[in-house]
C-alpha cells in the first residue's frame, strides 16, 4: 500500500506508475490523480499541444483516416476488429512476445484476413519485424 501525496488516498502499489528514479521505483501520485493533472494541463495549454502534435506528425491532414480505409480496406477492417474485440472484452493485451513488456503493446497481423489471431509486440519489436519482413500478408 501507497498513500498519494495528491489526494491523500491509501491505495495499492498497482495504483501507482512506475518510475525508476523514485524512491520505491513508483511515482508519489496515484494514477487517477495523475492522469487528471494531465487532462488539466492539456486543456489549458491546448493550443500549445496542437502545435507541438503537429510539429511531430501526430496530426494527419484532413481526409488522411478516409484515403487510408480506401487504400488499405482489409487492413482497416482488421484493425477495427481488433480494436472493438478489446473494448468488449473479447481479446486481451498481452505481454510482448520478444522482451515480455506490457507497457503500449501492438497487436500484430501475420495474416490480415484472420483479423483476431493476432501477435502482441511491444513498439520497438513490431517495428523491428516490420523492417524485417515487410507488410504482414493480405495487407
Amino acid at each position: 500500500m501507497k498513500k498519494c501525496f495528491k489526494c491523500g488516498s491509501e491505495k495499492a502499489i498497482t495504483e501507482f506508475y512506475k518510475h525508476p528514479e523514485m524512491s520505491g521505483g513508483h511515482v508519489n501520485k496515484c494514477r487517477e490523480c495523475n492522469k487528471r493533472d494531465v487532462r488539466e494541463n492539456r486543456a489549458k495549454k491546448a493550443e500549445y499541444y496542437r502545435e507541438y502534435d503537429r510539429k511531430r506528425g501526430n496530426r494527419q491532414s484532413d481526409g488522411y483516416a478516409k484515403e487510408y480505409q480506401e487504400k488499405h480496406p482489409i487492413k482497416y477492417k482488421a484493425q477495427t476488429m481488433v480494436s472493438n474485440a478489446i473494448r468488449d472484452g473479447k481479446l486481451f493485451r498481452e505481454p510482448c512476445e520478444e522482451c515480455g513488456s506490457t507497457e503500449y503493446n501492438h497487436a500484430h497481423h501475420d495474416d490480415y484476413l484472420k483479423p483476431l489471431n493476432v501477435r502482441w509486440l511491444c513498439a520497438a519489436h513490431h517495428s523491428k519485424w516490420h523492417k524485417a519482413n515487410g507488410e504482414g500478408e493480405n495487407g
